[in-house]
């Protein structure tokens, strides 16, 4: 039997009609994606189209060798967005999803468009959701009946945190106060630092294990964190502005512009002005959370927060991600969740839940 048949050999036993899928985005949290197609849970969706940022595969015999995501580049075709959409679109499936599992603005801002067009949508882009208010509003417009939009990755990937949202304001519960931890890298970085060694020592060791981006400015800016806190407000039924929201990046202005390898390199600037903000904390008997908080109010913040001991942040371990609704309901004590809300793996099979949650 040939390299190409024993690869492909998977493919014609379990694959159905049943699906189509096109998956943008081909990173890691794609890549986990393509693993899970090959699990008896993804034995019912058929992959007819793949795309990183530069190249594409829609040949059903390519598309179904293993190692997809490392060989897409090699042997994949220029990426052509119509062209995906075609192999989407004539395919016999009668349930069509687009799964975007980029950060592109681009591709989100045509997740109304997809939509409209008849496919289901199932994303971990927040861009749209998270992004200005227009935004927010034409994506609600385009979500009808029978047209799924699949957001479970946005905000602590394989975490409940959207869908129990939702679900507290579809039974007339009225949100009083979100907040929480929402970024794993920010819950890994202050649930160790204590102050006993430098914060760009663990900056580091985060970056290394890969619980930042790239550049980590990208998470230490708070922007990420903003975002979710947008979507989750928007979800509880506050139309809120970004501009609202009050963001304390712990990025010194300094150091903002800076090519990314100098950034690196200076990480230690960062060092002083967060001993500080710890030896504040630890005077007080307190520890240091990166906190995003809504209140129903209108006031939104994401930044540095003294919490005490009784504080469900205060006792985070690892990367986890922490969510805590208060409500008319639950007013006493808020309702948390907790786990988590960070990885590839999770992310997508939160991404496959929503696929699967079309029936």
């Amino acid at each position: 039997m040939s390299a190409v048949l024993a690869e492909t050999e998977w493919s014609s036993k379990t694959a159905r009609p049943d699906v189509a899928v096109v998956l943008l985005g081909a990173g890691k949290v794609g890549g986990a994606f393509l693993q899970l197609l090959r699990t008896q849970a993804g034995a019912n969706l058929r992959l007819v189209g793949v795309a990183n940022s530069r190249r594409q595969q829609t040949r059903p015999e390519a598309l179904a060798v293993r190692r997809l995501r490392e060989r897409l580049d090699a042997a994949g075709e220029a990426r052509d967005d119509k062209a995906l959409l075609q192999a989407l679109h004539a395919s016999d499936a009668p349930r069509k999803v687009i799964i975007d599992a980029t950060a592109s603005c681009d591709l989100a801002a045509c997740h109304p468009e997809w939509l409209a067009r008849g496919c289901h949508v199932v994303t971990a882009n927040k861009a749209l959701a998270g992004g200005a208010l227009p935004g927010w509003h034409a994506l609600q417009a385009a979500r009808t009946p029978g047209r799924l939009y699949g957001d479970s990755a946005t905000v602590g990937a394989g975490l409940p945190a959207i869908a129990t949202l939702r679900r507290l304001h579809a039974c007339g519960d009225r949100i009083v106060r979100i907040e929480g931890v929402f970024s794993g890298s920010f819950s890994y970085l202050f649930n160790h630092y204590d102050g006993r060694q430098p914060f760009s020592t663990l900056l580091r060791e985060a970056c290394a294990l890969g619980y930042t981006e790239p550049d980590p400015r990208a998470d230490l800016s708070g922007e990420d964190v903003a975002r979710k806190l947008l979507i989750l407000a928007r979800t509880a039924g506050f139309p809120l502005e970004r501009t609202a929201v009050e963001v304390e990046g712990l990025v010194p202005a300094s150091l903002r512009g800076v090519p990314r390898d100098e950034f690196l390199a200076r990480l230690d600037e960062l060092d002083a002005p967060l001993a500080a903000r710890n030896a504040s904390a630890m005077v007080h008997g307190r520890v240091l959370r990166y906190l995003a908080r809504f209140e129903a109010d209108g006031i939104a913040r994401v930044g540095l927060a003294e919490v005490d001991a009784t504080h469900p942040a205060a006792h985070l371990l690892g990367a986890d991600n922490l969510f805590a609704f208060t409500s008319a309901r639950y007013a006493q004590r808020p309702l948390v969740i907790q786990g988590a809300g960070a990885g590839p793996e999770v992310t997508a099979q939160a991404l496959l839940g929503d696929v699967l949650a079309l029936g």
